[in-house]
């Protein structure tokens, strides 16, 4: 297949910067052009910002010259968006109305009801919006969007249980600091404490889950009808969320179907081998003690999420924790599964 040019809305961010790392050498698209506020347009990479990723900003990219985030700077079709959730609506789509494919992190479009919520695991069948979002908006492009870094581990480790039927969700997250991006949160707020409030994150985590694990109908996407509770959580990790949470189903599985539910789970883009699938997208882990977020979010290249301690729950059903990269499988990764699942079906070509 001819790689397919791609570019990135929001490239000088810290969610940009790792959507720079996981495109690098990746087999289907090659990044062509980035995008940025106009401060940094018309400037080198390596002069619009600071590298804040592990070792040093890539040769491949230093030089790119920046442009900015107006359709008709020379962008391809498939753009990657970090747009800041302040410009990101009214940027993402112009474009989409100029005929790019919009394939976002940004917070903006996520709950509007003919836009993709995609965990391509757990709901591939959701990109038929696509097609009601063009004939509503008489676009030619598209926006597709991945959830909140901290819904993505919850749904994930939810997919492999959604056949016993999901009544009521109790959720509480212990989120890494770089979930806040750069600068993020002060030093003195957050080193040997806690700060038990990440705001408009328990409304995103609730709603998105139930547009995730919910149903497409007549255009638009109905929410599972349940109920799920968040209460989330700034740690000080650097990354990786950890997710507590506890379930309560209609049909309530032993632990042992839970389980094996968990270990056996497959979805679309390990059948299909998406380039950046994990073999194995949730993992089960049996030690007491995992998984931790600084020994386990970072493994499959951060693409897969771990579950452990599956136990039985006094209050609800089943209770268990997962782990998840919140800036690789929460972000920057999430995107690029999509859009590689965007291609595989048809929807992105080359």
């Amino acid at each position: 297949m001819k790689p397919i040019e791609a570019g990135i809305l929001g490239a000088t961010g810290m969610v940009g910067q790792h959507f720079i790392r996981f495109l690098e050498g990746h087999p289907w698209f090659r990044l062509t052009w980035l995008g940025a506020s106009d401060r940094s347009a018309g400037k080198k990479l390596r002069d619009a910002t600071s590298w804040r990723l592990d070792g040093v900003m890539p040769d491949s990219v230093a030089d790119m010259v920046v442009s900015d985030s107006k359709p008709g700077n020379g962008a391809p079709k498939l753009l990657f968006s970090s747009m800041d959730a302040s410009v990101a609506t009214e940027i993402e789509r112009a474009f989409a109305a100029a005929g790019h494919c919009i394939v976002s992190n940004s917070r903006n479009h996520r709950m509007e009801p003919d836009v993709p919520l995609l965990v391509p695991e757990v709901n591939a069948g959701h990109l038929e919006l696509i097609a009601h979002q063009q004939k509503n908006r008489g676009w030619e492009g598209m926006i597709v969007t991945n959830p909140n870094c901290s819904t993505i581990v919850l749904t994930m480790a939810l997919g492999p249980l959604a056949r016993f039927g999901i009544k009521r969700v109790i959720a509480a997250t212990m989120q890494a600091v770089s979930g806040a991006g750069y600068p993020g949160v002060a030093s003195m707020d957050i080193i040997a404490n806690v700060i038990p409030f990440i705001g408009g994150e328990e409304e995103k985590m609730q709603q998105e889950t139930q547009k995730i694990l919910g149903s497409v109908a007549n255009g638009v996407a109905a929410p599972l009808n349940a109920k799920v509770s968040a209460h989330c959580n700034r740690v000080a990790v650097v990354d990786g969320h950890m997710v507590a949470a506890s379930v309560e189903f209609e049909k309530r599985p032993t632990l042992d179907e839970a389980r094996q539910a968990i270990e056996e789970f497959r979805g679309v883009p390990q059948l299909r081998k998406l380039p950046s699938a994990p073999e194995r997208p949730v993992v089960y882990m049996a030690e007491a003690d995992r998984p931790q977020p600084r020994r386990d979010a970072g493994r499959d290249r951060g693409m897969a999420v771990f579950v452990g301690r599956l136990r039985e729950c006094p209050v609800l059903d089943l209770k268990f924790i997962a782990c998840g990269h919140n800036t690789i499988r929460g972000a920057a990764g999430a995107a690029v599964l999509n859009a590689e699942l965007m291609v595989a079906e048809g929807i992105v070509r080359s």
